[in-house]
């Protein structure tokens, strides 16, 4: 499978550790280079604002789902390709969803995660069959991927769920190992 359209979950602030910025850095020139689409928050601050320039700085081609809410507070990124103002939180994943062909999750906060395990669900609930990962920046999802190898062993998901996940350090190697993925018959509950 080509991934032509990468959305991409970040935070937006810079992190505590360099590395995260870089990492976003790294992700944008990428999608660039390669002739992928970004799709991002819509963000100019953080991790999503270097995410954004990073690419665009490539030549890349930027498309922003932001909430009116956020336009509101100026954290709007105007220099982008394309920007698309919505109501809600949920119209924005809803437009991420539709525009991209996988998904992934730079460090970021309660907001990235959310975003993240929304797409992740519809992919177990079969709404989707698109490729979602981590890029684990400095080990930063290993508590996370520990957390939900705990919830297979205690029973609330199925390890075939858990295989669902890439995750990986490299963002060449994790939009390859995306690319290979092929979604699997999962059994219902």
């Amino acid at each position: 499978m080509k991934l032509n359209n990468i959305a991409i979950f970040c935070g937006s602030s810079n992190g505590a550790n360099e590395s995260y910025l870089k990492a976003a850095n790294d992700i944008g020139k990428l999608l660039a280079l390669t002739n992928r689409k970004l799709i991002y928050g819509g963000a100019k601050v953080g991790c999503m604002g270097a995410l954004a320039n990073a690419s665009l700085t490539n030549h890349g081609h930027v498309i922003g789902v932001i909430p009116q809410k956020l336009v509101d507070v100026e954290i709007a990124h105007e220099g982008i390709t394309e920007l698309h103002t919505v109501a809600d939180m949920h119209e924005r994943k809803a437009k991420m969803a539709e525009l991209a062909d996988g998904f992934i999750a730079l460090p970021g906060g309660a907001g990235t995660l959310e975003e993240w395990f929304e797409v992740f669900t519809w992919l177990q609930l079969g709404y989707h069959k698109k490729p979602c990962g981590f890029l684990n920046v400095n080990g930063f999802y290993d508590p996370l991927i520990s957390m939900l190898k705990n919830t297979v062993k205690e029973g609330f998901m199925k390890e075939s769920y858990l295989d669902l996940i890439i995750s990986e350090p490299n963002p060449k190697t994790l939009i390859e190992k995306m690319e290979a993925f092929e979604m699997s018959s999962i059994s219902k509950w």
